[in-house]
């Protein structure tokens, strides 16, 4: 019998989940074990999982579950480097050469397990079967408006907090914007038909800011993008791959530009194959902001689990999207396999 234990997030300022209780009793009914872990920050509370019929377990008892347990949760383990025998659904951010996805890909080398990794759940197109791209985008666009609000009063922008839901937010932003003036900024956006380009565009539009749509047709050239440097934000929403085209070079600084914001909402900045060349740190919810060059000024914004400034919406419309290939965990449907050949592939190169 297939046993799916739902693990509490263990990261500062992460409080979502990928499945709902709802989504719950439906894998339950399907004749899954569902083992879900207490948690005081989970954005859906433990009560709600128990009535739904699963079982609730201590936080962080993942490491004692049965060796046969699938281990289902977001973002990342903690950095203890013990070996990891179970399989793993989470975001591993291990495939792409990253220094702790080298370190996260030897633990489970030593163990046994498996990553089955949520950004290479796909269909046989290719298409990743879940994301939370739309909420990071809706998302990492207000953090970007919040960054340029502080610079029209020369400031840096502050923390940054969830939000009970997006109306809540746009109203705060609203009244954030309204204090600058009646000036709104351009904003150019790569990647624009997709999910995060679609939530970055949603955003801004509510606000009035005026967005330039860019996705593949518009970057085939390969560069040089001047564009870039001529609207007052830059919103980069492709994911690093090879062959991505460097849209933001590491000579930005001293080129003439109108750029002050740049929101890396795909944010892999220790990746080879980054496309902004100006920063190679995420920024947090403390320091949403970093200032990379002073005269004049431009800011990055790189937080690397925007959806959790959402954490409710993002939760529900993602375990919706997840919940059909979850429910195929009990036949290990061809998602499943396609996942774990994507993990084999790349343990054997480490």
């Amino acid at each position: 019998m297939t046993h799916l234990w739902v693990r509490a997030e263990q990261r500062d300022n992460e409080t979502r989940v990928g499945l709902t209780p709802d989504g719950a009793r439906q894998l339950i009914a399907s004749g899954v074990t569902l083992t879900v872990e207490q948690s005081p920050t989970r954005v859906i509370p433990d009560a709600a999982y128990d009535a739904a019929g699963c079982t609730l377990a201590p936080a962080h008892s993942w490491p004692t579950a049965p060796k046969d347990a699938i281990i289902f949760g977001l973002k990342e383990l903690p950095e203890d480097a013990t070996p990891l025998p179970h399989r793993h659904i989470m975001f591993g951010h291990a495939f792409k050469g990253q220094p702790a996805g080298q370190v996260l890909l030897q633990r489970f080398k030593a163990g046994g397990g498996t990553l089955l990794d949520l950004e290479y759940l796909v269909d046989d197109q290719g298409r990743r079967v879940s994301a939370f791209g739309y909420w990071a985008g809706y998302a990492g666009a207000a953090v970007a408006l919040k960054c340029w609000a502080a610079q029209q009063r020369n400031d840096i922008a502050g923390p940054v907090a969830p939000c009970d839901s997006a109306t809540h937010l746009l109203a705060d932003l609203q009244s954030e914007l309204m204090a600058t003036g009646t000036n709104r900024p351009t904003a150019l956006i790569i990647g624009a038909l997709g999910r995060v380009g679609t939530g970055v565009f949603d955003l801004c539009s509510a606000m009035g800011v005026a967005c330039t749509k860019w996705d593949m047709a518009e970057t085939k050239t390969g560069g040089p993008f001047p564009e870039v440097l001529a609207h007052d934000l830059f919103f980069n929403c492709v994911l690093a791959r090879p062959g991505t085209p460097v849209f933001v070079p590491s000579g930005a600084g001293s080129a003439p530009r109108q750029l002050s914001v740049i929101g890396d909402i795909a944010c892999d900045p220790d990746s080879d194959f980054s496309p902004i060349k100006v920063y190679e740190q995420t920024t947090t919810w403390a320091e949403p902001a970093l200032r990379v060059y002073g005269d004049p000024v431009l800011d990055v914004t790189a937080i690397d689990n925007l959806p959790s400034l959402l954490p409710l919406e993002s939760s529900e419309d993602y375990a919706a999207q997840l919940l059909p290939t979850l429910m195929t965990l009990k036949d290990n449907g061809d998602v499943w396999h396609r996942a774990e050949a994507t993990y084999r592939t790349h343990r054997e190169q480490i």
